[in-house]
């Protein structure tokens, strides 16, 4: 159990060293407030007594020394006036010096911390919540993972349920993370977040952290790209009777009004909770953009499945033919739910879902649309079937015995010309903005990043010493922002803080066959 100090400062001037072994002390004190002195006698007598059945929950014996220091603590209180207040000074963390400090507890921290760990490398981990937060509060009710879960390969804890060729749902994956950090208990500190992270001169970084100061040798930074939900300014224009939230607010068709519903983006979320409100039966008008998408199956196995037999997804950023600009591009829509299909937008639009395409401006409670719709539907199309022409050779080429499709037909097809979309005469009453996110990386005071605020790496690895990132999206390959890849950027940055911190590898000895390598 992570354990913390608070220091107090008692109406006489002198300051007291409390123990704590839980971080409960931040539910029932705050830095910097004081109290009278009744009310923190109480509320310090509450925390460690919680503390102390938190070690019995888990080791079967009540805390001794939390009961040593309420006596403490009851002791001291009986030498002021009783009218006296006592001042909360600051949080501590215990050996506030680490080798290694790793900053976020999601899937890529927790990788990070397992690969530390495996090699025995003192390290800490800071999460700003709790294991699964971004699964558990910024995701809907229905959602689920778009790629099967054979993918998700987490250092030493791979998929083993039921269903590798499923789609874990929201509360799986949560439980997936959960159980993945208790089978090797990280050294994690949830619920303190980094407020700031700088270099020293003596070259180690120093953490401000919401539990006091932290100093480490190496810092891997591990809370992804995507931080700060963004919604454009033209949100300011919709007429504000109406409800407006991002899609990581979404829930389910019925914590929205009654009405219709104007959805705005078409990438992943877009199209999935689109879907989840149509096949609620509410009207749904949905904005289209120029995200590709992709077939779920095709000629017998997941598309997924087909991609990675082509080595498609352990291919290294410097060789996609994009290559670093691969980072923009929108991902491909499809859905894992009800064991997986495609996101046909045309399909929903004849079963009575609007379509139209990029949002241009808003006057007066009436919206105008870009005349794009036709040309975003026909190159998402396009993608897809380009892709499925790509497994087409593969299959031909590895003499592979698959069924054979047919090329997709469109169901639908747009009127042309540009639309408009009175929201009071169509009844909409709320907006979902599925427009992403934006990095937020202010509180790292070291000059890493590039002119659009995006850390300059190599494998996660950065010009200052000492400073990584792990959990970019193609921060190596594909999956490096993902359950299937992340392992791999995990190891690699273990294995050079390993070496950083005075340590080798003792391989054995072998003679090198020269004819086993070509050029």
């Amino acid at each position: 159990m992570p354990e913390m100090h608070f220091v107090v400062r008692w109406s006489d001037g002198n300051e007291q060293r409390c123990y704590s072994p839980s971080l409960v002390v931040r539910e029932h004190l705050e830095v910097g407030k004081s109290y009278a002195l009744s009310s923190f006698v109480e509320r310090a007598r509450t925390l460690l007594h919680v503390a102390s059945d938190r070690v019995r929950a888990k080791f079967g014996t009540y805390c001794s020394s939390a009961m040593d220091q309420l006596a403490e603590i009851e002791a001291e209180s009986k030498r002021h006036d009783a009218g006296s207040t006592v001042t909360v000074v600051r949080f501590e963390m215990p050996r506030p010096r680490r080798s290694v400090a790793v900053i976020g507890g999601g899937q890529a921290g927790l990788a990070m911390s397992h690969c530390l760990k495996e090699r025995g490398v003192d390290h800490v981990v800071f999460e700003k919540n709790r294991v699964g937060h971004e699964w558990r509060e910024r995701r809907w009710d229905s959602f689920c993972l778009v790629t099967p879960n054979w993918q998700c390969t987490l250092p030493g804890y791979p998929y083993s349920g039921p269903e590798p060729f499923g789609f874990m749902k929201k509360s799986d994956i949560v439980r997936y993370l959960e159980d993945y950090a208790a089978s090797f208990a990280p050294p994690m500190f949830e619920g303190v977040s980094v407020t700031a992270l700088r270099k020293r001169s003596d070259g180690a970084f120093e953490l401000e952290t919401t539990l006091g100061t932290c100093v480490a040798d190496h810092v891997v930074v591990a809370v992804g790209g995507y931080q700060v939900p963004s919604i454009p300014r033209i949100a300011e224009r919709i007429p504000a009777d109406l409800v407006q939230i991002h899609s990581s607010e979404f829930r389910n068709a019925a914590s929205l009004p009654p009405g219709g519903v104007l959805v705005v983006g078409t990438g992943q979320s877009g199209c999935q909770i689109a879907e989840d409100l149509h096949l609620t039966g509410r009207r749904v008008h949905l904005c289209v953009g120029s995200a590709p998408r992709t077939a779920r199956r095709y000629r017998g196995k997941d598309v997924v499945e087909w991609l990675d037999a082509m080595g498609y997804y352990r291919m290294p950023v410097h060789e996609h033919p994009l290559q670093e600009r691969v980072r923009g591009k929108a991902n491909h829509y499809v859905t894992g739910r009800d064991g997986g299909r495609d996101i046909d937008l045309r399909k929903f639009a004849k079963e009575g879902m609007h379509l139209y395409g990029r949002l241009l401006c808003a006057n007066d409670g009436v919206l105008e649309f870009n005349a794009d719709l036709k040309q975003n539907l026909d190159n998402a199309d396009a993608v897809s079937e380009s892709i499925k022409r790509t497994v087409d050779k593969y299959i031909e080429g590895q003499g592979i015995d698959a069924p054979t499709e047919p090329s997709y037909v469109p169901v639908w097809q747009p009127s042309e010309g540009a639309g408009t979309l009175d929201l009071a005469k169509a009844g909409v009453t709320s907006v979902i903005w599925s427009t992403g996110y934006r990095a937020d990386y202010r509180w790292i005071e070291t000059p890493v990043f590039d002119g659009k605020g995006y850390p300059c790496h190599t494998r996660g690895i950065t010009a200052v010493e000492g400073l990584h990132f792990i959990g970019l999206p193609w921060q190596y390959t594909w999956g490096s922002g993902r359950f299937s890849g992340v392992a791999e950027d995990a190891r690699f940055l273990a294995d050079r803080i390993y070496a950083r911190i005075g340590k080798t590898h003792q391989l054995p000895e072998t003679t090198l066959n020269e004819l086993a390598l070509g050029s």
